[in-house]
């Protein structure tokens, strides 16, 4: 399974999920052995390299699937897998395309999904197997119980994730309470916030494989990760640092998402892609605008959230600022800044109460 999912092959995955017609007939023939080969889609090109065969042009059903592919040939449904275009169709794509594969129905496949571009599905009878091939990707489906399985071992995976970033979250809140931020600090949260979206994304594939069967699996998921992306750009924003090319949230996020899974564990990988320092500066000191802690009071509009930071430059300040100095903000009345010195200090007691008790 792969981490990530181009958009295409999401769709594609989704079209032959478990709970569709089309995998429905899939099943049928992968039980019945007899094999079949599938072109989702038809275009000038798809008509150029298919010769033979019939036209049907009729209501796409999984029993009708099943019984074409008795014969020998490809079958080609329309692009949304809603009618049986053709039946029996003998395929001959550019023999001069490269293909790893051997056998004569998946050589096909793979280099029809190359030149045309659209979803090409093989049954293999022989070794039992149903592959998906969209441009020059190969995706074996696996049944319902072996995706589950390792579905729920990835879940385990993402909540010991989840339990430890919220372990330096907290302990991030308080240090930035406390002026005492390092490198080390924001690049151990960022870290976690990475792994746990990854993990994540590889589960959201395992989900779309699962169709209908993957509706628990995806409550489960959104649990674990809700708030994880917005609380991930907040940090990044605190600490962007200010250079002649402003530096964007997504700069930041491009750079942290190329960073591989083995150089992941390197807070000083990690520091770099952040733009905040590097392994030798690890134990530097940093300070935070205060994007993170403003975002946990309620009701406070995120244009007055940009005023305050705007006003003031960073947390600290924001901390130690009065009611009046407060007011001196546009659009901060007396109420909202009685609000936001309440929620300051109500975040900076239960921060340090929970590091230190």
């Amino acid at each position: 399974m792969p981490v990530a999912l181009s958009s295409d092959l999401r769709s594609a995955l989704a079209s032959v999920a478990p709970g569709t017609a089309l995998r429905e007939g899939l099943e049928r023939i992968l039980r019945g052995r007899t094999g079949a080969l599938v072109v989702v889609g038809m275009d000038r090109q798809v008509e150029a390299i298919s010769t033979g065969g019939f036209v049907l042009d009729v209501p796409f059903t999984a029993t009708g699937l099943r019984e074409l592919a008795k014969m020998d040939g490809a079958i080609i449904v329309d692009a949304t897998a809603s009618r049986i275009l053709r039946a029996g169709v003998h395929l001959m794509p550019d023999a001069t395309i490269p293909t790893e594969e051997t056998g004569t129905r998946h050589r096909t496949a793979d280099r029809v999904a190359r030149q045309t571009g659209f979803p090409v599905i093989s049954v293999s009878a022989s070794m039992h197997i149903i592959a998906l091939y969209l441009g020059e990707t190969r995706y074996v489906l696996e049944g319902t119980a072996t995706v589950i399985s390792r579905a729920n071992q990835a879940l385990q995976t993402l909540e010991r994730y989840r339990t430890r970033l919220d372990e330096v979250s907290d302990a991030l809140s308080a240090l930035e309470i406390e002026d005492l931020v390092t490198v080390r600090d924001v690049a151990a949260v960022a870290q976690r916030m990475e792994m746990v979206t990854r993990i994540a994304n590889e589960i959201d594939g395992f989900v779309l494989e699962l169709g209908t069967d993957g509706r628990l699996l995806a409550l489960q998921l959104d649990e674990l990760v809700g708030g994880v992306e917005a609380e991930r750009a907040l940090v990044i924003r605190d600490y962007l640092p200010q250079t002649r090319r402003k530096l964007t949230t997504d700069d930041v996020l491009s750079d942290l998402a190329a960073v591989s899974a083995s150089d992941l564990v390197d807070l000083g990988r990690v520091a770099t892609a952040l733009r905040i320092g590097d392994a030798d500066s690890l134990d530097a000191a940093l300070s935070p605008r205060g994007y993170r802690l403003l975002a946990r009071i309620p009701r406070l509009p995120n244009a007055v959230v940009e005023r305050l930071i705007a006003h003031f430059g960073s947390l600290q300040r924001l901390l130690a600022a009065s009611l009046d100095d407060l007011q001196a903000v546009e659009g901060v009345g007396d109420l909202r800044a009685r609000g936001v010195r309440e929620g300051l200090s109500r975040l900076a007691e239960s921060s340090i109460l929970e590091r230190y008790v």
